[in-house]
């Protein structure tokens, strides 16, 4: 079995957001990028699990990103990814980052395509559904749990108000939630082979994005906590109904 794993190149939790050109551009000067959390502590590392359990032959990682991104596909390796496709291009959106996934999935015959549930930066939820799509393919979100069991995926995943259990044969997409596997760290043997393991660098397909940004607009934060006292509902039933706010 031959496992793809699409990986992003994202902002560290700690950095400060900031944005130029009026606010149509993130600033990415002095931030510090990292493998998107969901891609690499849940779909990368099950997907090196599966490989170590003697059912996967192969864990790639690919990435649609420019050159400055390649530190983060060598954490990658670092883990044990054993090669990686870099697409050339700068993604203006998720469409355009699933187009040429899927793209190379398909000229390249994977079973298994693993991703994050979302990323951190933009939170859509979408890459994998896309992917899925584009390449008619079964899709299972939110995954926690899964196993492969001769040619087929069986899966656990989260639904309003539960879980559910799911199974369909290979080839198949899957998005990976928290539960999926646990977090690790690359040793020192994994840091010093990420240096010499194969990164292929491919152009894009020529899809074009289905979106453009207008703005972005920071998140207000927290605001004051007004305290009512526990017999005051009265007072309460009025602030909700005059100054809450539904975000």
């Amino acid at each position: 079995m031959k496992i793809l794993v699409a990986i992003s190149n994202v902002p560290d939790t700690t950095t400060k957001i900031q944005f130029t050109d009026g606010d149509t551009k993130f600033n990415a000067a002095g931030v510090t990028f990292v493998i998107n959390p969901y891609d690499e502590w849940y779909a990368l590392v099950k997907a090196l699990e599966l490989k170590e359990a003697n059912l996967a032959e192969k864990v790639t990682l690919i990435h649609v990103g420019l050159a400055d991104s390649e530190a983060t596909i060598r954490k990658g390796f670092a883990l044990g990814a054993d090669d990686a496709v870099r697409i050339d291009a700068d993604a203006p959106d998720a469409y355009f980052v699933a187009e040429q996934i899927a793209a190379y999935a398909k000229a390249n015959g994977y079973d298994l395509i693993l991703a994050g549930k979302e990323t951190i930066s933009f939170n859509g939820s979408s890459v994998g559904g896309m992917i899925a799509g584009i390449m008619d393919l079964p899709y299972i979100s939110l995954a926690t749990k899964m196993d492969v069991v001769g040619n087929k995926i069986v899966a656990e995943h989260d639904i309003d108000g539960g879980s559910r259990v799911v199974e369909c044969e290979l080839p198949v997409v899957v998005s990976c939630s928290k539960g999926m596997a646990e977090q690790r760290i690359p040793n020192m043997r994994g840091i010093m082979a990420a240096r010499t393991k194969p990164l292929v660098v491919i152009s894009s397909n020529g899809s074009s994005a289905l979106t453009t940004v207008k703005s972005y607009t920071l998140n207000p934060g927290r605001t004051s906590c007004k305290m009512i006292s526990e017999d005051n509902m009265d007072e309460l039933v009025n602030l909700l109904h005059t100054e809450a706010k539904v975000i």
